[in-house]
């Protein structure tokens, strides 16, 4: 959209570049436009997984510009459509979002990697939440760090705002794959064109369901599984493609999946 996030598609993959040296910080204006480029991915029926990394080398996202706040950006200021950086809060995004972090990925730059479904990081990426350190709570990761692994790991990190790398990520489930600097990118994109030729009703389904049951019994969630009650779930199940899955599967041939 502009020389600050910067965006590119390739059939159903679009890639998203938060590009801001030099650390890749998020000020108001910038959010508002990640706001607009995120919304107009959820909003394009061909596109179906989106790609967010950062600019350079050495940061994926250093989070929230603390100099723009110094400066007279209100902390809890207009972030734009979908709350800071443009897609923690933006409703019904029901397509999957693979973060490829490059480089540190800090305070608000690591809850962006927590808010994407799958992430990716160069073997250099390290994270770290510094808000202690700045009399401040990571609010975001406050809330999801301690579900995405163990809970003293979690707090050790809140708490001390030490850094971790990307093998210790690995290891306790928040990165899926540790790759060279240069292969990062690649991998993102084979894996984004795997998710963009699956079945996009059965992945919206997903996200959807995985999304809401967060704040759900278990009994309560499956319940409206079954009974239809999510959007995206009813959607799927009077779909042309739930049956084309079916005779896929019994003419032993690959389903042509049409999102419809």
């Amino acid at each position: 959209m502009n020389d600050v996030v910067r965006t590119r598609r390739e059939g159903a993959v679009f890639e998203v570049t938060l590009d801001r040296p030099k650390a890749n910080a998020i000020d108001l204006a910038t959010s508002r436009i990640m706001g607009a480029t995120f919304k107009a991915f959820r909003d394009d029926p061909d596109l179906r997984v989106a790609i967010f990394t950062g600019g350079g080398d050495r940061f994926f996202s250093a989070g929230w510009d603390l100099k723009a706040a110094a400066d007279g950006d209100a902390v809890d200021g207009n972030y734009g459509v979908g709350g800071f950086g443009g897609m923690q809060e933006l409703p019904d995004l029901n397509k999957p979002l693979i973060a490829a972090v490059n480089g540190m990925a800090v305070g608000g730059g690591f809850e962006l990697a927590l808010s994407c479904d799958l992430i990716l990081a160069s073997n250099s990426a390290r994270f770290a939440l510094p808000e202690i350190h700045a009399g401040t709570i990571a609010d975001a990761a406050t809330i999801k760090l301690p579900r995405r692994m163990p809970y003293h790991i979690a707090m050790e990190l809140l708490l001390t705002g030490r850094w971790m790398d990307a093998l210790e990520a690995q290891h306790w489930g928040i990165v899926n794959e540790v790759l060279e600097p240069g292969n990062l990118l690649t991998r993102a994109w084979e894996l984004a064109r795997t998710l963009a030729d699956g079945p996009p009703l059965v992945i919206a389904a997903i996200k959807e369901v995985a999304r809401e049951a967060e704040n759900m019994r278990f009994q309560e969630a499956l319940n409206r599984v079954t009974k239809r009650q999510f959007p995206t779930v009813d959607r799927l199940y009077d779909s042309e493609d739930l049956d084309e899955g079916s005779r896929a599967f019994a003419e032993k041939r690959n389903p042509i999946w049409k999102g419809r």
